[in-house]
């Protein structure tokens, strides 16, 4: 395989490739690509934002004080960041992919690879985001990038791990080196980045769009005063319910395992960067959602994948309680202390899923010590 490496041209990287979104992950993934010697088309939705980017050098709404490599001529026109690209990368919200598959149908060259950077389902039809993008631009190889990676760190060069995963064809796996996955690790890879690939996008997708869920309940139960024993059991008991939801749907167990399951899960649930852990200590303080981040618009992903990920859970039949739990807080109107406590005192059940087990708890009515010192 190594050989294979060094002698086969058609593992080259990308070149050329386009990263639509300007927020402060897609400038991390452009200035990543730019230092590793790749042309960078990095579109913003506002002219204003574009303009400060190629003037500056920097991008001062999102990543302020970063200094971006050369390379990245940031466009707020659609068909100028397109045009030539040999890839894309997709980082816009769940909520607004659909709609932007559709604005950049006409400018996409044929054929080239789309690989999805935010994580998410879609809500009401409980699509996979990689779904959506076949749904509206067949013939584009489709992909995901994922893993535990805050968008400042990554930006700055810090050591760095990621998933870059796409169904591999026949082709792929008779010519694996050529395969859009590797072809995108070659163009993300150098520096402190350091991509993996994999063949499971199920697997990466689910584990994006839960963990953020999941980091949600974390920082509820540590807002409310809860400390490092509530959170590792949200975590391991977070992720057999990524784990759960994954096979159901065709991945694999052991991805979720990985950097893009445990990883981002991890990296999520243990720092308030995060704006899931935020938006949940700060629900989990006692704050209403309306004033959570100083009263600011801020996109939590995990608002919106609380829904989504509930929809389709239920509608196959897989159970997700910890996330049924923030999904009731979020969206139903459900008493945050009164929750955790019913979640908390729920059947007991069996460690491994093989021992078919299922107790009453002995003490059903007794609510957590919400409000005591810890």
């Amino acid at each position: 395989m190594r050989d294979n490496i060094a002698s086969d041209p058609s593992s080259a990287p990308y070149r050329r490739i386009a990263v639509l979104g300007a927020g402060s992950w897609g400038t991390a993934l452009a200035a990543v690509l730019a230092r590793n010697g790749q042309s960078v088309a990095l579109w913003a939705r506002r002219p204003e934002l574009a303009e400060q980017i190629n003037t500056t050098g920097q991008n001062p709404d999102y990543l302020p004080g970063i200094d971006l490599p050369d390379g990245i001529t940031a466009t707020a026109s659609l068909a100028r960041a397109l045009s030539g690209a040999e890839a894309v990368l997709m980082v816009t919200p769940s909520a607004t992919l659909r709609q932007m598959c559709r604005n950049a149908a006409p400018h996409l060259p044929d054929g080239i690879p789309i690989a999805l950077c935010a994580k998410g389902i879609e809500r009401g039809s409980g699509l996979l985001l990689s779904e959506v993008v076949a749904q509206e631009l067949p013939g584009h190889p489709v992909g995901a990038v994922s893993g535990p990676t805050f968008a400042r760190e990554t930006a700055l060069g810090h050591p760095t791990a990621a998933t870059v995963a796409f169904p591999f064809a026949y082709a792929d796996r008779l010519a694996p080196l050529a395969s859009p996955a590797a072809r995108l690790a070659m163009s993300l890879g150098g520096g402190g980045f350091r991509p993996y690939v994999s063949d499971d996008l199920v697997g990466v997708e689910v584990g994006g769009a839960v963990k953020n869920v999941i980091a949600i309940a974390c920082g509820m139960m540590s807002g409310a005063g809860f400390a490092e024993n509530t959170r590792a059991a949200l975590i391991a008991r977070g992720m057999d319910e990524m784990k759960a939801l994954a096979e159901a749907l065709g991945g694999k167990r052991e991805t979720v395992t990985g950097l893009s399951g445990a990883g981002d899960l991890t990296l999520t649930c243990s720092s308030a960067t995060s704006r899931n852990m935020s938006l949940g200590m700060q629900l989990g303080q006692g704050l209403p959602r309306a004033v959570c981040f100083d009263g600011s618009p801020v996109v939590v992903e995990g608002e919106v994948n609380a829904a989504s990920v509930i929809d389709l859970a239920r509608r196959i039949g897989v159970a997700m309680p910890i996330c049924e739990t923030v999904h009731a807080i979020l969206h139903e109107g459900a008493d945050l202390e009164r929750s955790f406590s019913d979640l908390w005192t729920r059947p007991i059940e069996a460690e491994p899923r093989a021992l078919d087990l299922m107790l009453d708890h002995p003490s059903p009515t007794d609510p957590l010590p919400f409000g005591e010192p810890a």
